[in-house]
């Protein structure tokens, strides 16, 4: 799984937070909002593209039946981070080292809550 750059990155925040399929002209001017993407003003050609390389990613999908197409993201922001975590670990030879240097760096509430989810029987 290839990582994001940071108009990726935006977008894609965009998309998961989003409750409905939005369009490039939408995504250019949430990304305009005070604070975004350093407040550099972006064509929507250049939303386009970062859709088109997301989409060829398999992060996104288009709704081409419409005008102007709608974009939603495919899958959720922890399904992706789960994604990248398995690939990440799939890379080390001693995944138990890298997992304790983890645990290791994590907050007590988060390794409490990391207890709990171990000793919660789950379906996969």
């Amino acid at each position: 799984m290839a990582t994001l750059g940071d108009l990726e990155r935006a977008v894609m925040d965009l998309l998961w937070d989003s409750t409905s399929p939005l369009t490039a002209n939408e995504l250019r001017d949430q990304l305009a909002a005070p604070g975004d993407v350093e407040g550099k003003e972006l064509a929507v050609t250049t939303v386009l593209t970062v859709l088109a390389r997301l989409e060829k990613k398999g992060l996104v999908a288009r709704e081409r039946d419409i005008r102007p197409h709608r974009y939603t993201s495919v899958t959720s922001r922890e399904d992706h981070t789960v994604a990248l975590m398995n690939e990440a670990l799939g890379t080390v030879m001693d995944r138990e080292a890298v997992l304790a240097r983890f645990i290791g760096g994590i907050s007590a509430e988060e390794a409490q809550s990391l207890r709990q989810l171990l000793d919660t029987p789950h379906n996969a």
